[in-house]
């Protein structure tokens, strides 16, 4: 299994539109918060591990209504 975090950067005023749009129809995504700063929406993904990492973000998360911009971070190991 595959983490990546996605931050996400809304268009103004439809950040919580894309959250609730993220987390209702995309399987993979197992948390979504919201931030300050630079991106609005971070976004916390599972993907199995022959999944192609470009393809999901494009064609996924960067394609819902609202999306201006992406920036995907890759996890390789959780420490407790």
């Amino acid at each position: 299994m595959q983490t990546i975090f996605v931050m996400t950067k809304c268009e103004l005023g439809r950040a919580y539109e894309v959250a609730d749009a993220a987390v209702q129809s995309i399987e993979q995504i197992s948390e979504v918060h919201s931030t300050s700063g630079e991106y609005d929406l971070l976004i916390k993904c599972y993907l199995p591990d022959d999944r192609d990492i470009g393809h999901f973000v494009t064609e996924q998360l960067q394609t819902l209504p609202g999306v201006k911009d992406t920036f995907t971070i890759i996890a390789f190991k959780a420490f407790t």
